[in-house]
């Protein structure tokens, strides 16, 4: 019995539950900040206006730099300035756009296609003949594909022609003109082009569109 009661005090301290894991400590609580701050006096009034802080400029400049002012009058003149970048000096006389026929030329100098409108450019600037071709073109192919436009011979530019190229440059970028060729002496001869314009499809045709022979 006595070396029973060894034996099982030997084990006892095996068989004993294991101790509780010690609690996670807890999170330190925030400040009272009123009461840190309890014995703050606020600021009194001086009764100016102090005006928000300004937001700097997305567009740094140096020091002593002023900024002009755009005017209208200041744009135009800079638009005209770029425009002449873009203008060629010699004027085409004829023109035929990649992959079309080159015999299509002496066809249209024939009248081998009637035509449907006319534009008269005379009197019109640069900008105001760009706008009115544009317009035009667009509705002339309802009423066909050959139209003839005057832009003058530029006698009364005071020296170089003004509309002669730009209009003959503008009709070599225009995705609708396949061809021009100058006309003959009886209609208008260097200062009139015949263009032969692409043909309207149906599913262009179905807006509605105004006389061109109006301009």
């Amino acid at each position: 019995m006595k070396d029973f009661k060894s034996a099982l005090k030997a084990v006892k301290p095996r068989i004993r539950p294991d101790e509780p894991a010690a609690p996670a400590p807890r999170p330190a609580p925030e400040p009272d900040f009123p009461a840190l701050f309890a014995d703050a006096v606020p600021l009194k009034d001086d009764g100016r206006y102090h005006a928000p802080p300004r937001h700097p400029s997305p567009r740094p400049r140096t020091r002593g730099q002023q900024e002009a002012q755009m005017t209208p009058a200041l744009e135009l003149e800079l638009m005209r300035q770029l425009v002449g970048w873009f203008e060629p000096r010699e004027a085409d006389r004829q023109f035929v756009r990649g992959g079309v026929n080159s015999g299509i030329l002496k066809r249209l100098r024939g009248n081998h296609w009637p035509c449907s409108g006319q534009l008269d450019l005379h009197g019109c600037d640069r900008f105001q003949a760009q706008e009115v071709l544009t317009v035009f073109l667009h509705r002339a192919r309802r009423r066909g594909n050959c139209v003839r436009i005057i832009h003058g011979k530029g006698f009364g530019s005071g020296g170089e022609p003004v509309l002669k190229p730009v209009v003959r440059a503008w009709l070599r970028h225009h995705p609708d003109v396949l061809a021009f060729c100058e006309a003959d002496d009886s209609a208008g001869g260097s200062g009139a082009l015949l263009v032969l314009l692409k043909r309207m499809t149906p599913s262009e045709s179905g807006a509605e569109g105004l006389d061109p022979t109006r301009y």
